[in-house]
């Protein structure tokens, strides 16, 4: 039987997990990151269901493996893995890879202070402040983000139907703002937002088949996130969301592209200008700023330049083994 090493560094974002995979990830074919994912996708998915699902993971955890850049213009490239897939993109997976990249020096910056990152969604510009030998904060610039439909309804046996918006911030979100049938997410527990969303998520892509397709990379479709929104817990805080993702998790951190949706939809709507900070609290508290930075389209629809900033912070190294005699070597979630 063989078995593989990976050299890992564990950190969090704002308490949401990043697990960075120092060696032991696969080689990939493909011109560009969205390519690539699909090659991993193909033939290595039990290396991210071995790391981040349990005994080895848990089912919040997320991940990245560093590449080359394809552009030499450009820093690295990333892959991200998680419980939930291979994301095209990861707000919060992104600031702490950053965080863990530069600290540990796993990727030496063509300019101090900026990083040209290529994600499978596309390019992404990324600036970060040193505090002597530690990262302070992350500042990236995500890719287009745009409101994709508005007011389309749902039911939820639990709450009755529900009134939601759809955006894009990196992957294609479910926004649901307090209404009538949901008084907003600070009136529910986690475990009730995790049990509406497996539901509501499922119920959505089955009423709203190929509704929701990246016009630019047909590999990005469907909503696979669920953002719950309602009060902050700090005054001076903007919003406040759970945003579920997978099978069963809540982020820990405001979630950059959720943030990045939610700046889209918002915008979209009049609601939020350009250069206006925004705020946004996670369900434990922690937060993220996000602003949309200016305006722009994507296949003839508004959308926006968005940027979130967080900050990251390293707990862990460790060398995890996946042994093919190990009978959960690939992993196991108990739902």
């Amino acid at each position: 039987m063989s078995s593989t090493k990976f050299v890992c560094i564990d950190a969090h974002t704002c308490g949401n997990p990043v697990r960075v995979i120092k060696s032991g990830g696969p080689k990939l074919i493909g011109n560009n990151m969205s390519q690539k994912r699909q090659h991993f996708l193909k033939e290595f998915d039990w290396i991210r269901k071995g790391l981040m699902f349990e005994p080895r993971g848990h089912d919040m955890m997320s991940g990245s493996i560093l590449y080359p850049p394809h552009n030499p213009e450009n820093d690295f490239s990333i892959l991200f893995i998680e419980t939930s897939g291979c994301l095209p993109m990861c707000g919060h997976g992104t600031i702490g890879t950053i965080t863990i990249a530069i600290e540990e020096g796993l990727v030496q910056p063509k300019t101090p202070g900026k990083i040209k990152m290529e994600a499978p969604a596309g390019l992404v510009e990324i600036d970060y402040k040193m505090k002597d030998d530690k990262v302070e904060w992350v500042k990236l610039t995500n890719v287009k983000s745009y409101l994709a439909s508005t007011d389309l309804t749902i039911y939820c046996p639990e709450l009755g139907e529900i009134v939601f918006d759809v955006a894009y911030g990196g992957n294609f979100y479910a926004i649901i703002d307090p209404q009538k049938n949901f008084s907003g997410v600070h009136n529910f527990t986690a475990s009730q937002i995790i049990s509406y969303s497996q539901v509501v998520r499922e119920r959505i892509n089955t009423k709203y088949p190929n509704w929701f397709i990246h016009p630019e990379n047909k590999t990005i479709k469907d909503v696979t996130h669920m953002l719950w929104t309602g009060n902050p817990i700090d005054k001076n805080s903007t919003g406040r969301n759970a945003v579920f993702y997978g099978d069963k998790a809540i982020d820990r951190s405001p979630c950059g592209t959720g943030t990045s949706a939610r700046l889209a939809q918002l915008h979209a709507k009049g609601l939020l200008g350009i250069n206006e900070p925004y705020v946004h609290e996670s369900f434990i508290g922690s937060k993220f700023i996000g602003c949309v930075e200016e305006e722009t389209n994507l296949d003839g629809k508004l959308a926006i330049i968005p940027s979130i900033q967080g900050w990251a912070k390293i707990y862990g190294y460790n060398t995890i083994t996946i042994d093919e005699d190990d009978p959960y070597a690939f992993g196991f979630q108990v739902i």
